[in-house]
């Protein structure tokens, strides 16, 4: 299995509305994913770093898992421009993005 993760990095005068990301973004991916292998989507919201009242590094992490790579590359081959052209309607950070492989 693949985790893709989108990382939203927290820095002064950016915005990220997560009402919007969770409910109408990742909303928009599993609708345009689903048929392409989506096994789920998850998201989190930071809220801290390591140290006590240390900042979170990042505002948010979206993440979609896929059995394979191949899968994800479909449907954003399809998909992929729609998906990134929602991107402006819930931030203006540039996300960071990591393919992973799930082994343990």
């Amino acid at each position: 299995m693949v985790r893709i993760s989108v990382f939203y990095a927290t820095a002064e005068g950016k915005k990220f509305d997560h009402d919007y990301y969770v409910n109408r973004h990742m909303k928009l991916v599993r609708e345009r994913l689903g048929s392409f292998g989506l096994v789920r989507t998850e998201v989190d919201k930071g809220l801290g770093g390591g140290a006590p009242g240390a900042p979170a590094p990042y505002v948010a992490i979206g993440h979609v898992y896929f059995n394979s790579l191949t899968d994800f590359q479909k449907g954003m081959g399809q998909h992929g421009k729609e998906l990134l052209g929602d991107v402006p309607n819930f931030t203006n950070i540039q996300p960071q993005i990591q393919i992973s492989e799930i082994i343990g």
